[in-house]
């Protein structure tokens, strides 16, 4: 059975915590170096629920997509939502190990898992990272469709895809527009409009599309926008992480038991199609 900081040295491996954002705020969160880990839970936030389903599974590590910590505080204390989380983490020896904006970029990434569910072949980054020679990591994703479907179908294939939530899969453009290749970037999107014009690609798959960029970016150009949830457009990457994890665990004779938390965490809970009844 590994010690913590055993596993700690694999992930740091898979996702360096050098490669994440200067405003960041990954790497382990709490626990103890030198506990053993023999159970492992992945999700995309440390809420509540995550850390109360790592203490039915009996998992020593939780690793999660967001951070806990992303501002600094001066408390942790058990009557505040996050200090409850890390009271809790810590009185039942879990461990909490964040991979965020290094995840977003790595190689493969959370871009990656967001094309791979979707069916798409990738070409390369969208904002290539300057410091990999291989022109391999970097934000986003550029792909191309095996075949041209309409912008109404891409749109149903992610909703199809990607885990179900209350928001369900927003579009902008023409539904009726041919769709070959397609930009996509898991999380919040809407930073990237320049990349993604400059690419020439005909959609765009992301999150948290603000209405003034979304507008702009329809108004530019014929690109069409499929917005989905925040939290849905990550998870795939808890697959994917999983699955490199248990590669890793193999290779080093671990026998760790990795899970992937299937608690839909996203905060929206219900829709409801605005307009008054005819």
């Amino acid at each position: 059975m590994p010690r913590l900081s055993e596993v700690i040295a694999a992930l740091d491996a898979l996702w360096p915590p050098e490669r994440a954002e200067g405003w960041d705020a990954v790497g382990t969160v709490c626990g103890d170096p030198d506990a053993e880990v023999d159970r492992v839970l992945f999700a995309v936030d440390p809420v509540h629920e995550i850390a109360d389903e790592a203490l039915k599974l009996g998992a020593q590590l939780i690793v999660t997509h967001h951070p806990l910590y992303l501002r600094g505080t001066t408390t942790v204390a058990a009557d505040t939502f996050k200090g409850k989380v890390v009271h809790t983490l810590i009185k039942h020896d879990i461990a909490l190990h964040v991979a965020h904006t290094n995840a977003d970029t790595a190689d493969p990434g959370v871009s990656d898992a967001l094309a791979g569910a979707l069916d798409l072949r990738i070409t390369g980054p969208l904002v290539p990272d300057p410091t990999d020679p291989e022109g391999r990591r970097g934000l986003g994703r550029i792909c191309e469709l095996d075949h041209p479907e309409t912008l109404a179908d891409f749109a149903a294939r992610a909703a199809a895809r990607l885990p179900a939530t209350a928001q369900g899969i927003r579009l902008a453009g023409d539904p009726e527009a041919l769709v070959r290749t397609a930009a996509v970037s898991g999380g919040s999107g809407d930073s990237l409009f320049d990349a993604v014009r400059a690419a020439g690609v005909d959609a765009f798959l992301t999150a948290d599309l603000r209405h003034h960029p979304a507008s702009e970016a329809v108004q530019h150009s014929p690109l069409g926008l499929v917005d989905a949830a925040h939290w849905a457009t990550e998870w795939p990457w808890c697959e994917q992480a999983a699955a490199q994890l248990d590669a890793l665990s193999d290779r080093h004779g671990w026998d760790l038991r990795v899970h992937v938390s299937k608690q839909v965490t996203d905060p929206w809970t219900t829709h409801h199609s605005s307009g008054a009844p005819n």
